[in-house]
């Protein structure tokens, strides 16, 4: 309530996500919470995220927000992440300890001297509780998914404004591509646990770049659950991508072949319209013939 009020004025509705480690190394959690994203988006609502302390263990949970916020990063499939700070990015020493620490405009690598340097006097640099080295290695997580991130001061009216103005702060730039990093996740991390066998006009869909609707579903193998990752076999028997399903077995074959404007009147509740998204299929084949 406290947060609609302060956005009221600026005509924005706001919804609250409360998150836990495991909606993010679940990956049926992690499609729910992407999908919870995406609605909330889709409808013009500002996702609020918080981590849910209520169910979450020193074990599993994430500890600082920074961590949090890089992880939600990698959930929205985000390009950039900005981190506000009561320092205006990062430096080799303390600069409220030290007048002669340099300010890093631009880092290209999180080399160990950076990370040493966050662990060291510098740590403190960086409200929150990890201060400057929490935000390092939330911009590493970023980085993985191919998120960059800014780390900026956040104590100025408009800051965000003031960043994009040249305001000072650091960009931390990532390792690769988002798109390269969630394929070689999907392809290469994940074993399959089922399979979906598609039609020629499927398969030439997919392999353009589409999603997988049920309409080109011929048949369904395996027992797999919604989130898990499957192989898509054209019908000659080839295999032409992996990715993550939307559906799990007995919903694929129940709606196999028909439209998707019919999925809710098959399965009797609501789901999105493809069987597997195309950010979320990873081809095998490069071509099909």
């Amino acid at each position: 309530a406290a947060w609609q009020r302060a956005f009221d004025p600026h005509g924005i509705a706001v919804a609250q996500i409360l998150l836990t480690l495991d909606d993010t190394e679940n990956r049926r959690r992690y499609l729910n919470a992407r999908a919870t994203f995406s609605t909330l988006l889709d409808v013009g609502a500002l996702p609020l995220v918080n981590e849910n302390d209520t169910i979450a263990t020193a074990e599993i949970r994430y500890g600082d927000n920074d961590r949090l916020a890089a992880h939600a990063a990698q959930i929205v499939g985000a390009d950039l992440l900005v981190i506000l700070s009561d320092v205006d990015g990062v430096y080799d020493r303390d600069p409220r300890r030290d007048a002669s620490a340099r300010h890093l405009p631009l880092i290209e690598k999180i080399t160990g001297d950076i990370e040493r340097a966050a662990m060291g006097p510098n740590a403190a640099a960086g409200v929150g509780s990890g201060g400057m080295a929490s935000k390092i290695a939330a911009a590493k997580i970023a980085g993985a998914s191919g998120c960059a991130t800014i780390i900026a001061g956040g104590q100025a009216e408009n800051p965000l404004a003031l960043i994009g103005s040249g305001a000072r702060a650091t960009l931390i730039l990532p390792q690769q591509t988002r798109e390269s990093a969630r394929r070689r996740w999907i392809a290469g991390r994940l074993k399959p646990r089922g399979e979906i066998v598609i039609d020629a006009g499927a398969a030439a869909a997919i392999l353009g770049g589409a999603s997988l609707l049920p309409a080109g579903v011929i048949r369904v193998a395996g027992d797999f659950q919604r989130g898990d990752a499957v192989t898509i076999t054209g019908a000659g028997g080839d295999a032409l991508a992996q990715g993550l399903s939307a559906f799990n077995a007995i919903e694929i074959a129940a709606i196999a072949g028909r439209k998707s404007d019919e999925i809710e009147a098959i399965l009797g509740y609501r789901r999105r319209p493809a069987i597997i998204e195309k950010n979320d299929l990873v081809l095998i084949r490069p071509d099909h013939e």
